[in-house]
């Protein structure tokens, strides 16, 4: 199946530059298996793994993972701790592969916010692959749109109060810059996994000509050939942009 759908891809053309998943579900799949949570945290491991080669395979820029939200530090202490030793080993154990396909590690959200050695991890990631020229992988981190949205406006305001910027000089090209994603495009495909239908605080801002795709696989089932499903559902979209159907056609 998935050489026809990878077929029917590079047939169709128009393969997203920029793929966000908001990767949910793996609590619930551990508990439908009566396995402990952080069993899915591990199986979704083997999820993101396969779902990175793909996107490197099929040549797309940038693949955007909601790793780990703000609001994810409200869970139980246990599972918190459990994510962070799970993220430190996942990073160590897959950085050389990374970097051996030509993947560049990137984040985006408050770093300081982890424990000191899966942070220090990951620094050496982004370091050891800054210079990687295929696959740009993104890992929200400690990520939430709001509060980067926030975080812009008050770094705008402080340069309104210094008189660096006149109040009436903002707009979108300005806050754009003022975001993580300053130097990332917008996505253009945003999946999630786990049957939930809302985006959760994720990338706000950058969604707002993004086409969205909900499935019901939890994360850790969702492998190769639900990609190339989604990605084939947004080929056969028509992106307006606000525009007529006559005005793209």
């Amino acid at each position: 199946m998935s050489k026809l759908l990878r077929k029917q891809i590079l047939e169709q053309g128009d393969i997203p530059n920029h793929i966000a998943i908001i990767m949910d579900g793996n609590g619930r799949w551990a508990s439908s298996k009566n396995l402990p949570r952080i069993s899915g945290h591990q199986e979704g491991i083997n999820s993101v793994r396969e779902i990175v080669q793909i996107c490197g395979e099929l040549e797309i820029s940038h693949l955007t993972l909601y790793t780990f939200s703000s609001e994810n530090w409200n869970r139980p202490k246990v599972e918190i701790k459990a994510i962070m030793k799970l993220l430190l080993r996942t990073i160590n154990k897959e950085i050389n592969n990374l970097n051996k396909n030509n993947v560049r590690l990137s984040i985006i959200g408050d770093l300081n916010d982890l424990p000191k050695d899966p942070q220090q991890a990951m620094i050496e990631g982004i370091n050891k692959t800054k210079n990687n020229t295929g696959l740009n992988l993104i890992l929200a981190l400690s990520y939430g749109s709001r509060q980067e949205l926030i975080m812009a406006f008050k770094r705008i305001a402080n340069k309104v109060e210094k008189g660096k910027m006149k109040s009436e000089d903002i707009s979108q090209e300005i806050i754009t810059r003022e975001l993580y994603t300053c130097d990332t495009p917008d996505p253009d495909l945003l999946i999630r996994t786990g049957g939930e239908h809302r985006i959760s605080n994720f990338l706000l801002w950058q969604s707002a000509y993004t086409e969205l795709y909900m499935t019901d696989s939890f994360w850790p089932d969702f492998r190769e050939d639900q990609l190339l499903n989604a990605i084939i559902d947004y080929q056969n979209r028509q992106r307006r942009f606000g525009q007529t159907s006559e005005q793209v056609s």
